[in-house]
């Protein structure tokens, strides 16, 4: 790739966020950074229905939602329909590596949020990352060599 782009796997991105002003915040921040938002929703039923009916590249999802409902399950579903899932949270969830591609600490600046999205990218092109501090990313076994 001489002079030009690298080619992207993540072009549509599924936001999950129970506080409005971040999830407001974090689809600005990505539209502006060109990549697609799908929809950006706070309800784990209506992101489980977007996943079904529209191709989503990354679900960027809070581990906690409204309702006492998680990203838990969410990321559970997406991976099983092939989509990754970064969860970006204040609230790390100890089995966030069984079922995420990573997760972003809270609070991040607009900065990193598009990092964190190229280094997800990168990851699941199979570079070799190095997380900048308040990013995770997660290799599963069916990732390694």
């Amino acid at each position: 790739m001489l002079f030009g782009r690298r080619k992207q796997l993540v072009k549509r991105i599924l936001i999950v966020e129970d506080e409005p002003l971040t999830a407001f915040e974090n689809e600005h921040v990505l539209r502006e950074a060109d990549y697609e938002v799908v929809a950006t929703v706070d309800d784990l039923d209506e992101a489980l229905d977007i996943l079904d009916r529209e191709k989503v590249d990354l679900v960027l999802s809070d581990v906690r939602l409204r309702k006492q409902q998680t990203g838990i399950h969410l990321a559970r579903a997406a991976r099983e329909k092939g989509v990754p899932t970064l969860f970006a949270t204040g609230h790390p969830y100890p089995g966030a590596a069984e079922i995420a591609v990573g997760c972003l600490m809270k609070p991040y600046t607009e900065r990193q949020l598009c990092k964190a999205i190229d280094s997800v990218d990168r990851h699941l092109q199979g570079e070799k990352v190095k997380p900048f501090k308040g990013l995770e990313l997660f290799v599963h076994e069916d990732e390694k060599e």
